[in-house]
C-alpha cells in the first residue's frame, strides 16, 4: 500500500520539478549559452529526465542481490 501513496506523491512532484528546472534555467541561461525556455519545455525535458533515470534509480535502490537472498530464504519452505 506504500507504494500506491508514493506514486501518488511522485505526481506533483513532477510538476515541481519542471518548473525548478524553468527557473534554473532562466536563473544560469547566459552563463551556459542558452536561451531561457518556457514551461512546456521544461515538462518536456522533465519527462524525459524522469524517463531516464528512473530505471537507473530503481535498479540503484534494489541493490545487488537483494532479490535473490529474499529467494533463497523461501527455498525448501515450500511457502510462497
Amino acid at each position: 500500500m506504500g507504494a500506491f501513496f508514493r506514486l501518488l506523491a511522485a505526481g506533483p512532484m513532477f510538476f515541481v520539478s519542471a518548473w525548478l528546472l524553468m527557473i534554473f534555467a532562466g536563473i544560469v541561461s547566459t552563463d551556459v549559452g542558452i536561451r531561457p525556455f518556457g514551461y512546456l519545455t521544461s515538462l518536456v525535458a522533465t519527462i524525459g529526465l524522469w524517463l531516464v533515470l528512473a530505471p537507473a534509480i530503481g535498479a540503484v535502490a534494489k541493490g545487488p542481490g537483494k532479490s535473490d537472498k529474499r529467494h533463497a530464504a523461501h527455498q525448501g519452505q515450500g511457502q510462497y
